[in-house]
């Protein structure tokens, strides 16, 4: 069983209703999970961390939007490049990154 030391979750807009309103999808949430699984591969830190996509989180207008634990910090308003600055300090300085703090 693999017990990362990071958990990384990204919102691709689906709702267990049906409804799926899509505002993360449409800001190119999955390029924001693509960024994540490269910087993490990039970084050799596949044995830490680990990133997964999600149904919606319910506060779309922030979106697209992530959750880190085991600290259970929420970042918005996501891009590829926000995705480097929550790498270099979240993952790899245990910093939270408060530019992107919901």
């Amino acid at each position: 069983m693999v017990s990362p030391k990071y958990h990384i979750f990204v919102c691709t807009s689906c709702r267990t209703n049906g409804v799926q309103k899509g505002f993360c999808y449409q800001k190119d949430s999955v390029k924001v999970i693509e960024k994540f699984m490269e910087e993490i591969e990039e970084r050799d830190l596949s044995g830490e961390c680990m990133v997964n996509n999600t149904g919606c989180f319910g506060i779309c207008s922030r979106g697209p939007i992530a959750v880190v634990y085991p600290e259970g910090v929420w970042y918005g308003g996501l891009t590829p490049e926000a995705v480097v600055e929550i790498m270099d300090q979240h993952i790899e300085s245990g910093e939270i990154a408060e530019k992107y703090r919901i």
